[in-house]
């Protein structure tokens, strides 16, 4: 579908400005920096999950020479913070709750000597109760994570009570009536583990004071939220503290939320010297609290004998970790991914974010949405097999379309799902024959566009250049080199006219971060607005030159030319060196939000605000896949995708975000998932054990999208993009596998031992 004309940008290639830096290994990330002086952070860790803290020493650490800092809880304001749950401290506190806990930092002359020191550190613990089971963690009588979870700060409208940290739900209609009056009812079990956003580059932290501020520069997809983390631990006023990101090698959401950059800062002011941390790939899978959660779901779906689904009950039981994180919205986040994009009169969907003694979960790409997807979009098959449906026929009568009401009472205005389906069938040839060891799974998705307020500075210099100031945050998508498209077209100038300044708390205006993939679709519209003024500034610049209305002058190809006449007309460069003698071009944009989603008919219990979604994206992956039915193993052949995220205004970037989720998704189904023994520690944190997806595995991949203008969004009737590709690929793998199989795999990863149990289990009954 084409977008409006309103809706029309520049979609030729151009070079990103942050490429030939990463290219050529020359572009500087955190771990390069190296300050005059600079010291080594090591950190303590718990090692071990539940415990308390009976003696804690670290005198003959400080002893050590070479060791200029040694720093625990007793040595940092006592602060208790938390995005939303106020359930954590920067270090343990009589208690640690999980193995990667930190109970002490050291600074040191070099590794050597700083891990020397952090061995130095003596710790003793009296072990209590581990809570390792996410649906026991929910008994009456199960251990507390947290004895003192009633003293938290939390926002008032969180429902919490003892290790379950938040509980949501969404209600609409009589679902009990619904499902006593359907023609068929389906019940499905799921389980999936928890894995990690496994970036390239490990976390680092360099942090240097001068006088009473201090300069910290970090691995951060989130700067400013950063800079709100110092702050509030270390009591600081924000003036005195300033985040600088260099180059960030990945993030994917793991990277999201403040993490180790007051530690580092606080080993700074004591040692008076810059100190540097840089993880392990041990302590990249040990330590954060950015872990894709694992959950249990259990289904229960009322259909007419047409296949019409009428009714829906959905339970989930979200494993928090030992903390809160980010994590305490995604119970309602799951709640929705629970009932999909479908039209359902009667629903009731309840989650639980329940605590235990696990590496804390976070916002890891489209937090809650892959997994919830898989199980949801397994149990759809299984409905449609019930009624004998073809599983996409299915889907066509049952998914939500334009002006149609979803399943939380939100009505849609144009929106592209239907669409999807049609094209990604089409793309992987569904209902054609195949081989035997062969078979199309078919899954669709949605996901949110997040909208937030967002800062962004335009100025053009003397010699018609430009420079975009924006507080906006790259993390690899290429969301942030996109708006150099966005000011050149406003301005009529080319991408490459414009440099970036930015990832800096300092120079930049507010931005959420890379995080939500909220990127493009909120500082998109801030570039806009600023370029918009300068636009105004030129007009009125060239109107007084070229003797016309300033309504009347056109800004295309560096010119502002009188409309009609494009040989009457003036270079942008040399009304921006006229403008340099006096008054400067110079724009700014807030880009405010666009007006919150509304859903109606509902009720909800610990509503956050997840029950209606601004502009949401929607997605349909069929992939085929082959079998060898003697080991289990699953092959992807090909993944055929097709996506509603409005107007694209990146092609090229749009297009690798898709490829880059789908393998994701395909890493998410076959092989990643963490393993815990007995103890709740972690069995695989490795890559060797950990099996990541490689340039080997990658199969082709089709790539399309239904372009729907969508008003009151992003720039140009934009959606967000980044995190609904990684949604739908792992449901659609599994469908394809059950197809084989005969039956669903019920946990994820499907990997070849479980696909081959599964096919066991089948022969046996």
């Amino acid at each position: 579908m084409t977008p409006s004309a309103t809706a029309q940008a520049t979609t030729r290639r151009f070079v990103r400005a942050d490429g030939p830096d990463k290219v050529t290994g020359s572009g500087r990330y955190t771990a390069d920096l190296s300050l005059t002086g600079t010291l080594v952070a090591k950190f303590r860790y718990a090692q071990v999950s539940h415990a308390r803290i009976t003696k804690l020493d670290v005198s003959a650490a400080r002893a050590m020479p070479g060791v200029f800092a040694v720093i625990t809880d007793a040595d940092v304001p006592d602060v208790r913070f938390g995005p939303m749950v106020q359930d954590r401290r920067l270090f343990a506190r009589d208690v640690v709750r999980f193995e990667g806990e930190i109970v002490a930092a050291v600074a040191a002359v070099d590794a050597e000597t700083a891990q020397r020191a952090v061995d130095a550190i003596v710790v003793e613990y009296s072990p209590l109760p581990i809570v390792n089971d996410v649906e026991s963690a929910l008994s009456p009588d199960s251990p507390l994570v947290h004895e003192d979870w009633a003293d938290y700060g939390a926002p008032g409208v969180m429902v919490r009570n003892r290790n379950d940290a938040s509980y949501a739900s969404i209600a609409k209609g009589d679902v009990d009536k619904a499902l006593a009056e359907a023609d068929f009812v389906v019940r499905s079990h799921y389980e999936s583990d928890g894995c990690h956003a496994a970036p390239i580059e490990p976390r680092a932290v360099v942090a240097q004071w001068e006088g009473n501020k201090v300069t910290i520069w970090t691995s951060t997809q989130v700067p400013f939220d950063a800079r709100a983390g110092v702050c509030e631990t270390l009591e600081l006023p924000s003036s005195r503290v300033r985040i600088i990101v260099p180059h960030l090698g990945g993030g994917f959401g793991g990277k999201c939320g403040f993490h180790y950059e007051a530690h580092v800062a606080a080993l700074a002011r004591i040692a008076k010297r810059p100190v540097k941390l840089v993880f392990s790939r041990r302590e990249e899978f040990l330590a954060p609290d950015k872990r894709r959660e694992g959950i249990v779901y259990d289904f229960e779906t009322g259909v007419k004998a047409d296949g019409t689904i009428i009714a829906r009950k959905a339970r989930l039981v979200i494993d928090n970790g030992a903390y809160t994180a980010d994590a305490g919205f995604f119970s309602q986040l799951a709640a929705m991914h629970a009932l999909g994009p479908y039209k359902i009169p009667n629903v009731l969907s309840e989650a639980h974010l329940a605590y235990t003694n696990h590496q804390p979960s976070g916002s890891v790409r489209a937090p809650t949405a892959p997994q919830t997807c898989w199980a949801l979009e397994s149990h759809t098959d299984e409905v449609a097999n019930k009624l004998g449906m073809d599983p996409v026929a299915f889907r066509k009568l049952n998914a939500v379309d334009s002006n149609v009401e979803g399943p939380s009472g939100q009505t849609y205005g144009e929106i592209g799902v239907q669409q999807c389906i049609d094209a990604a069938t089409a793309a992987a040839g569904y209902g054609k024959p195949l081989a035997d060891d062969e078979a199309i799974g078919v899954a669709i998705g949605w996901w949110p566009s997040f909208a937030s307020a967002s800062g962004a500075y335009i100025k053009i210099d003397g010699d018609g250049s430009g420079q975009i100031i924006t507080g906006a945050q790259e993390c690899g998508t290429g969301a942030v080199m996109t708006l150099r498209q966005l000011a050149a077209d406003e301005l009529g100038m080319q991408p490459e006219d414009f440099e970036l300044v930015y990832q800096d708390t300092s120079a930049a205006p507010y931005d959420m971060g890379a995080t939500g993939s909220q990127t493009l679709f909120n500082n998109g519209r801030a570039v806009i607005a600023a370029a918009g003024q300068i636009a105004d500034q030129l007009r009125e610049l060239a109107a007084n030159k070229l003797e016309a209305a300033a309504a009347d002058i056109v800004l295309a190809d560096g010119m502002a030319h009188v409309a009609g006449s494009p040989d009457r007309g003036v270079a942008i460069a040399k009304l921006a060196a006229t403008a340099a003698n006096g008054e400067l071009l110079i724009g700014h944009g807030s880009g405010p939000p666009p007006p919150a989603a509304k859903a109606v008919g509902n009720t909800c219990v610990g509503d956050i605000g997840m029950t209606a979604w601004r502009a949401p994206q929607f997605s349909c992956h069929a992939v085929r896949v082959r079998l060898d039915r003697e080991t289990g193993v699953v092959r992807v052949l090909r993944v055929s995708t097709a996506h509603d995220s409005g107007t694209i205004i990146n092609h090229t970037g749009a297009q690798g975000q898709v490829e880059g989720g789908v393998m994701m998704g395909i890493g998410q189904a076959l092989t990643e998932g963490t393993k815990y023994d007995d103890q709740a520690r972690q069995r695989n944190a490795a890559l060797l054990e950990y099996k990541l997806q490689t340039c080997a595995d990658a199969p082709p991949i089709d790539v399309q999208f239904v372009e729907i203008y969508t008003p009151d969004a992003g720039p140009r009737g934009a959606k967000s993009l980044a995190e609904a590709p990684n949604v739908a690929t792992a449901a659609a793998i599994g469908n394809a596998i059950a197809k084989l199989v005969g039956s669903p795999v019920r946990r994820l990863p499907m990997t070849a031992e479980r696909v081959w149990e599964t096919i066991n289990a089948g022969n046996a009954s």
